[in-house]
């Protein structure tokens, strides 16, 4: 898939996300291509690390992938070993939420996490995304792969190129370092607590409107 399909995905996705907001349908015929439907080969798997503000927000899109074998809350970005959520708050250590996103190439290319990615979180606002303010919030794409980075900064191109924003994106793409798994309270955070304010009036309503998009995307 080149990337001037990826960008012209992303756009697609957007106008139908625009949709749900405005609580109105939209004609387009632009959606998210099917996950390929071969067997899975669970010998293969890459890994991405993802950055998209708060991080019960990205596992709660991630998780509903085909594809996606397991998605890990933590911190990565930063300069301290083992830091704890109360330290990276304080903005002080240098991480940022992230989701460690394990997937089969064979089942979903790096192409439609790319579009998951940009069409779930707002990656032109620098350093916040909603009411959640801070570097930890940071959009950023964590590589462990040349041809993510690739990718990444050609999608990033061609999406500033079509203005589907209108804003510059300010997501970073990074080598990968090292990843801090989250305290265990954070990991399925919205399957768990679906109940808690954050994550009826926040999630759900971010679920819902990527599951309307995505929907031959997702797991049954």
């Amino acid at each position: 898939m080149n990337l001037k399909s990826v960008a012209f995905g992303i756009a697609a996705s957007l106008v139908l996300l625009v949709a749900c907001v405005n609580g109105r349908s939209d004609k387009s015929t632009l959606t998210p291509q099917p996950v390929k439907s071969k067997p899975m080969n669970t010998s293969t798997t890459d890994t991405i690390y993802f950055g998209a503000g708060c991080f019960w927000c990205v596992e709660a899109v991630f998780q509903r992938l085909k594809g996606v074998e397991s998605v890990v809350s933590g911190y990565t970005g930063g300069h301290i070993k083992n830091p704890t959520y109360k330290e990276v708050c304080s903005g002080l250590t240098g991480h940022a939420e992230v989701c460690r996103v394990v997937y089969h190439p064979d089942e979903i290319d790096f192409a439609t996490l790319l579009k998951a990615f940009f069409t779930s979180h707002d990656p032109t606002t620098l350093n916040r995304q909603g009411n959640d303010i801070g570097t930890q919030y940071r959009s950023a794409i964590y590589f462990t792969q040349t041809y993510q980075q690739q990718s990444s900064v050609k999608a990033i191109d061609e999406l500033n190129k079509s203005g589907v924003f209108p804003n510059p994106i300010v997501t970073e793409v990074t080598p990968f370092t090292e990843f801090y798994t989250a305290e265990e309270y954070h990991q399925n955070y919205f399957n768990d607590n679906g109940e808690q304010p954050y994550c009826r009036f926040v999630i759900q309503p971010k679920v819902e409107k990527f599951e309307k998009v995505f929907k031959d995307l997702l797991k049954k």
